[in-house]
């Protein structure tokens, strides 16, 4: 799909009508990365959009991320869903924080929105888990493998733009909680409770700045909780959407 200038690799599941959910990637993933989750959602119901944001996959390449704003993903995930009924949200690390943006800033747009390890601020825990995983990187074959599956002969450009853009001096100050008060539509905010980027206070933080946003906090888990539990994750998501969202409104809207 052409959007904004670039294309983008977009993926589609489930019933023709039916809740819309786009699935946001988190830093390092892909359209791919939510293979845990999209089946689920499918056969629940939902209408199931999952992409490769620009500069990964199999989408167009770029130069570099617009980190920490995300003004080039945010334009995407509106021309995505401008022509939709309203959307939920599920965005995973970069991905919840561009699902937190756009929830605040086209409430009209979003029906509910679930948030995953998302970043509102810089953490001092950051620096050392972005260091970690650069070395990973650099030495670990495996690793390096596995990104070149999600992403070919873009992988060391993917790296370069997430690496270098969570590193400019100027994201030190950056705080996005006061932006946070804007979203009104129902929101689960997730985190595992060993996440190697940020604290528990961190996901506390926003679902404090959310009005009558849900938090769950999971114990023994670290950044990539819907990979890494991913029965826990389907449970507790689907649980949320069907308290805060009904099908068939959306099937009585499409007709």
């Amino acid at each position: 799909m052409q959007i904004n200038g670039h294309f983008l690799h977009v993926e589609s599941y489930g019933p023709p009508v039916g809740p819309n959910v786009v699935l946001l990637h988190h830093g390092l993933g892909a359209a791919q990365s939510w293979k845990g989750q999209i089946s689920t959602l499918a056969e629940n119901g939902y209408r199931v959009i999952a992409y490769d944001r620009w500069g990964y996959g199999r989408s167009d390449p770029r130069s570099a991320l617009d980190v920490p704003a995300f003004s080039d993903d945010l334009a995407d995930l509106l021309s995505l869903v401008r022509s939709s009924s309203r959307t939920i949200l599920i965005g995973h690390s970069d991905g919840g924080t561009i699902a937190l943006y756009f929830a605040a800033r086209h409430p009209k747009h979003v029906a509910a929105l679930v948030t995953v390890a998302a970043h509102i601020y810089v953490e001092p825990k950051m620096h050392p888990g972005i260091e970690g995983i650069r070395q990973t990187f650099e030495q670990d074959s495996r690793f390096r493998a596995g990104l070149r599956r999600l992403h070919g002969e873009k992988t060391e450009a993917v790296f370069r733009n997430w690496y270098e853009g969570w590193h400019k001096p100027e994201n030190q100050s950056w705080d996005m909680r006061p932006l946070l008060r804007q979203i009104t539509c129902p929101t689960l905010v997730v985190q595992g409770m060993d996440d190697e980027h940020a604290t528990p206070q961190h996901a506390r933080d926003i679902a404090a700045a959310i009005p009558g946003a849900e938090l769950w906090l999971e114990p023994g888990v670290g950044h990539m909780l819907p990979q890494d539990k991913p029965q826990e994750f389907n449970h507790r998501t689907a649980a949320f959407l069907a308290k805060n969202t009904s099908t068939e409104a959306w099937s009585k809207a499409a007709l």
